[in-house]
C-alpha cells in the first residue's frame, strides 16, 4: 500500500470507525489545544503501509492537551478517569503538556504542537484532533517524511544535544518497533 501524504493518512483515519470514535471521545472532554498523537498516528500509517489488515495493539492512546491555568497532575488522572468511564477498553494516557518541559527537563513549551515537535523521534511527532465541523485535523511539526519512509529518526530538537540522542538512542532498543513493522529502519 502506498500513502501519498496528508490526504491519503486523513482519508484512512476518517475510514477508521474505531479511530474516529477515539477522536471524538477525546473531543468530548472540550480540552484546550488537543490531540491523540504518537502511536496512535504513527501504527495507523505503518499498519497501512506494510498491509496489516489487524490494528496493531497500542500500550495506550495518548492524549496531549495545553492548559497553562492548571498544571496539577492530579487534573490529568481525573481526565483519565473520565475518559476510561466513557471507554473502559481504552488505556488512555493524559497529559498537560504545559507542565511536562519540567518532567522533561526542557524549556518550557508554547502548545501542544511545539510540545509534539520536541518528541525523540519525527515519525511520532504527529497528532490528530477534530474540529468542530468533526473534520480530522493533522499535526506535523517534523514533516510526514519520515513516518512516510518508515524511517526512525530523531526530531531536530534531539539532534541538537548528545544527552537527547542517547535518549533516542536508548528508545529504539527498548520499542523495538522492527520487530512489529519490519520495513521500518532507524536513521540518524
Amino acid at each position: 500500500m502506498i500513502i501519498n501524504g496528508e490526504s491519503d493518512i486523513l482519508e484512512f483515519v476518517r475510514q477508521d470507525e474505531w479511530m474516529m470514535d477515539i477522536l471524538r471521545t477525546a473531543q468530548s472532554l472540550e480540552l484546550p489545544d488537543w490531540l491523540v498523537c504518537a502511536g496512535f498516528v504513527r501504527s495507523k500509517i505503518w499498519d497501512v503501509l506494510h498491509g496489516f489488515t489487524a490494528r496493531t495493539p497500542l500500550g495506550d492512546i495518548d492524549v496531549v492537551y495545553f492548559d497553562p491555568s492548571n498544571l496539577e497532575e492530579a487534573v490529568e488522572k481525573e481526565l483519565e478517569t473520565r475518559r476510561f468511564q466513557l471507554r473502559p477498553d481504552v488505556p488512555w494516557s493524559v497529559k498537560n503538556q504545559a507542565r511536562m518541559h519540567l518532567k522533561n527537563n526542557f524549556p518550557p513549551y508554547t502548545s501542544t504542537v511545539d510540545a509534539i515537535s520536541k518528541f525523540p523521534e519525527t515519525a511520532t511527532a504527529l497528532g490528530l484532533a477534530l474540529d468542530d465541523r468533526d473534520q480530522v485535523i493533522l499535526a506535523a511539526p517534523c514533516g510526514l517524511e519520515a513516518v512516510l519512509n518508515m524511517e526512525l529518526s530523531p526530531t531536530p530538537y534531539f539532534l541538537e544535544a548528545k544527552e537527547r540522542l542517547d535518549i533516542f538512542d536508548l528508545r529504539m532498543k527498548q520499542k523495538n518497533w522492527q520487530s512489529r513493522w519490519p520495513k521500518v529502519t532507524v536513521v540518524r
